[in-house]
């Protein structure tokens, strides 16, 4: 445990990739096997499921410090890190632990079943055996809460580093259903055997946002474009007679989606079709939030299945005859897909085209980019014709060309501390719209991105200085500050109080020169749903 915890300080400390990478490629070169795996997990969001819940930890830790419960929750609100909190009140230890990640990981798996009084015991006993930051890492562990900067492309580069395998091969080894508990670091990384990819997915491509205008990209001939889907990306896999259906979050959802079954017995064994999962009511693409009735369903009914069914727009063929064909060029990949499509059309399977759209030129391409929500999509995909299908986010031939998000100008109406670096800091904000009379402002969205440091700070101390009420780690400040809010798409919710969700709901700019009496109404926002 102490060399992972010191890896995690060392992560954490740091906003150099090139430092992340020798520190993490260090310790997988002394790490041991057992620890590897279990980092490689925890760092890919692969972690045992929390053994207990927050509440008795704060209540233990309260009393293990000897400490009111209010100090330690009024403590926590500041902290903003349940897990730093209790490595800060816990006092300090003479003891040394020798246990490593693994032992570690091992006991949390065995302690979810076991009794509260068990679960008290041990927290105590390894709370006051560790020293502030392996305690801090420990309990990180034990909340499930995991989050560190390590992306998955840092990750390879450092396994690439550490063993001098291709990072290419190595993003496909990590993706996949493998579980840390079991797998080895042999099984993992080092070892290659052919039946262990029969599921596995290819690590995704994905695309950047366009960042000048479209006329930078040369000739428009160069490229094809089609309409960027908004759904759940994912790749489905058709080797050996079995479907594999994986999302972009290297998640198996193979039985979410019962649909996609008919495509075995019709699509070619050993294809695999990158594509997007789109909600289809009423032989019509849907909303994302139509989509979200069937994701983190337990269970597909068949109530379920006929309100929202779902099919696959496909856009890329990534493997063609049990043949890796990423390497070709994109013009090539999109024939085969073509003429396979040609040939299952008739079969009224849920499998359609996502079409690509040709221009004569950039201004053309700007109209079309214009009425994507009329097809309900995001924008424009641009994708170079001779473009070969390569592995994570990568500048200069694929790119996103989004539509501009919708916007409105709302009134800051709550605060709540944030985390991490910014834990010390008000800077998750609700905010409200008028309703119809004027007089009332009803919340409808959250946002906690967009603004500077500067501006963080600036508004913060505001709202230390105008706060009515406190409710727990939220306050209600004085009505004041316009804000305008860009979301990526609208939808009637019975969930919300005002009766509106917004999906990605971020602060576009601090309106300092308007007054509250100029913000919108609800009426304003509900008028952008689309028809």
């Amino acid at each position: 445990m102490k060399q992972f915890a010191e890896l995690i300080r060392t992560l954490d400390s740091t906003n150099k990739t090139t430092l992340k990478v020798e520190a993490l490629a260090h310790y997988l070169k002394t790490a041991s096997d057992k620890d590897k795996v279990w980092t490689i997990a925890i760092l890919s969001h692969r972690r045992p499921p929390r053994p207990v819940n927050t509440t008795l930890m704060r209540n233990w830790a309260s009393e293990f410090s000897k400490i009111p419960l209010w100090l330690f929750e009024e403590s926590y609100h500041i902290v903003g890190d349940l897990a730093e909190t209790i490595a800060l009140v816990i006092p300090p230890s003479e003891e040394i632990s020798e246990k490593s990640l693994y032992q570690f990981l091992q006991e949390i798996i065995e302690l979810k079943p076991r009794s509260e009084e068990e679960k008290k015991e041990y927290l105590k006993e390894n709370w006051f055996s560790l020293n502030y930051y392996e305690r801090f890492v420990f309990t990180k562990l034990i909340t499930g809460s995991f989050r560190i900067g390590v992306s998955q492309k840092l990750m390879t580069r450092a396994l690439s580093k550490a063993t001098d395998i291709d990072e290419d091969i190595l993003a496909y080894k990590l993706m996949g259903n493998w579980d840390p508990a079991t797998t080895t670091f042999n099984d993992l990384i080092l070892e290659e055997k052919p039946e262990d990819f029969l599921s596995k997915p290819y690590p995704f491509y994905l695309a950047y946002a366009i960042e000048d205008k479209p006329e930078s990209l040369g000739s428009v001939k160069e490229w094809a474009a089609e309409h960027k889907w908004d759904g759940i990306r994912s790749q489905v896999i058709i080797r050996n007679s079995e479907l594999f259906v994986w999302s972009r979050g290297e998640e198996l959802v193979t039985d979410k989606y019962p649909e996609f079954e008919k495509f075995i017995d019709i699509i070619p064994d050993g294809t695999v079709i990158d594509g997007e999962i789109l909600p289809f009511p009423e032989n019509e693409i849907g909303t994302f939030k139509d989509l979200q009735t069937r994701i983190g369903r337990k269970n597909i009914t068949k109530k379920l299945l006929e309100k929202t069914p779902v099919i696959l727009k496909a856009y890329d063929v990534l493997e063609w005859k049990g043949e890796d064909i990423r390497e070709k060029p994109y013009r090539e990949r999109r024939n085969i897909l073509e003429k396979l499509y040609a040939e299952v059309a008739s079969e009224k399977i849920p499998l359609h085209l996502s079409k690509t759209i040709s221009f004569e030129n950039w201004e053309e391409a700007t109209k079309e980019r214009e009425r994507s929500r009329e097809v309900k999509s995001e924008g424009l995909m641009l994708k170079r014709w001779d473009s070969p299908y390569l592995v994570g986010r990568k500048k200069g031939d694929w790119w996103k060309w989004k539509v501009d998000p919708l916007t409105i100008d709302a009134v800051l109406t709550y605060a709540m501390r944030g985390h991490g670096r910014r834990s010390n800091l008000f800077t998750d904000y609700t905010f409200g719209l008028w309703d119809e009379s004027k007089e009332e402002l009803v919340t409808f969205a959250k946002a906690y991105s967009g603004l500077t440091d500067a501006e963080f700070r600036k508004v913060d101390a505001w709202i230390k200085r105008n706060t009515l009420e406190r409710y727990g780690p939220v306050r209600s400040v004085t009505p004041h500050h316009v804000f305008e809010i860009a979301f990526e798409g609208i939808a009637e919710s019975k969930r919300h109080k005002s009766g509106v969700a917004t999906r990605f709901p971020r602060i576009l700019r601090w309106r300092q020169d308007k007054k509250i009496e100029d913000a919108n109404t609800l009426e304003d926002l509900k008028a952008l749903i689309p028809k």
